[in-house]
């Protein structure tokens, strides 16, 4: 099976070579990678054409963003699975070999997703993604616990239920989780397949404000309540996002 790769990027030079390393040295024989540059002025558009070779396809130039630039990557795509790891993350080595092997001994799971470590800037592991097992009704109480980083998902679904609402800054990918769920299972495997990168200039670290409110346009879009657990997680959230941010950059600059 063909495995379509997209990196939506915007100057992240000094993290972009090791994500394309991460994609390129995959043991996987059959990865169409696809890089998609916001128009980059920090040197990555340099960085990008030295593996121009070993791409199927990239661009820089404006875009509407990460989630823009994420859908016009997959329009490109030919492969029956696809995923996306964003430009200062990196996949650990076998992670897509696995994960192909999964989907393919499992017809009926629609996305796959793994374990993926925390790490910093030098790529040290500070920490793990709190990856669980959950579901499309999980999904819609606001258990997420899907790292990103290490999700795989049919292109036949992306097809039914794509593209990514270029709305979303923060909650894209629960709302394509969401939408993918309400069509088939979604499989949590207990291996570790990607690195999450925490550093200062994350979306993670700097709008995590912006993401729990998206989340909530999704649950009043498909019909929820606000005597909902997923509206009550919102609230709380709101009271402890402060700590949760301060602790997320204490272990940032703990770990520089």
């Amino acid at each position: 099976m063909l495995v379509s790769i997209v990196t939506p990027s915007f100057n992240q030079a000094r993290f972009l070579e090791d994500t394309i390393r991460s994609v390129l040295s995959q043991d996987y024989p059959n990865i169409e990678y696809i890089i998609v540059d916001g128009g980059s002025t920090d040197g990555s558009v340099e960085i990008i054409r030295r593996y121009q070779d070993q791409l199927a396809a990239w661009v820089s130039e404006p875009d509407r963003g990460q989630t823009d630039a994420i859908n016009k990557g997959f329009s490109l795509a030919h492969g029956e699975i696809l995923a996306w790891l964003n430009s200062d993350d990196t996949y650990e080595p076998g992670a897509v070999t696995e994960a192909v092997a999964f989907l393919h001994a499992h017809p009926e799971a629609g996305l796959v997703y793994g374990d993926a470590n925390f790490i910093n800037e030098k790529g040290q592991v500070i920490g793990r993604f709190p990856a669980a097992q959950t579901s499309y009704k999980k999904l819609r109480r606001g258990y997420v616990h899907i790292p990103q980083q290490a999700a795989f998902f049919r292109a036949a679904l992306w097809q039914e239920v794509g593209p990514l609402d270029v709305s979303f800054y923060f909650a894209m990918d629960y709302d394509l989780w969401v939408r993918l769920a309400a069509k088939a299972p979604l499989v949590y495997v207990r291996r570790t397949w990607a690195n999450f990168r925490l550093h200062g200039d994350a979306k993670t670290i700097l709008s995590d404000d912006r993401c729990w409110p998206e989340m909530i346009r999704v649950h009043r879009r498909d019909g929820g309540s606000y005597f909902s657990i997923i509206y009550a997680k919102y609230l709380l959230r709101k009271v402890v996002a402060p700590l949760i941010n301060m602790r997320r950059r204490r272990m940032v600059e703990r770990n520089q």
